[in-house]
């Protein structure tokens, strides 16, 4: 079994970085192309999991910096990706709608850790 998952656009963006489930229902939501019900639960479980979680970015405000942290993503630790798969499954049902690909990676070692809690790290890619 792999230390970490992380459910990502199978392609990079024009930065060079696969983006993550949140970002990707995020820019959906923001582009107004999410439906009434679709948008509540983006913002309710968005707060939920802010609420929930540590936001490495309020710990250590340079972690997502690219001329610091270049391509830095965060990646699920598994010993605690059983729920927070579980409260994610509705994101990835959100992009299964509107034909958004994304894909399951698991990893050992994904890179250079930046930030770590006891639910995730954040990365910068060897």
């Amino acid at each position: 079994m792999s230390r970490f998952v992380r459910f990502q656009s199978p392609e990079p963006s024009p930065l060079g970085i696969h983006v993550g489930v949140f970002g990707l229902v995020n820019v959906l939501g923001r582009g107004g192309g999410l439906s009434a019900a679709d948008e509540e639960y983006r913002v309710r479980t968005n707060r939920w999991f802010d609420d929930a979680y540590p936001d490495p970015s309020t710990v250590d405000p340079l972690v997502y910096d690219r001329a610091v942290n270049p391509e830095a993503v965060a990646w699920f630790k598994v010993t605690a990706a059983s729920h927070l798969v579980e409260a994610t499954r509705g994101h990835l049902d959100i992009l299964d709608r509107h034909g958004v690909a994304w894909e399951r990676v698991e990893s050992d070692d994904p890179g250079r850790v930046v930030y770590e809690d006891e639910h995730q790290v954040v990365v910068v890619p060897r």
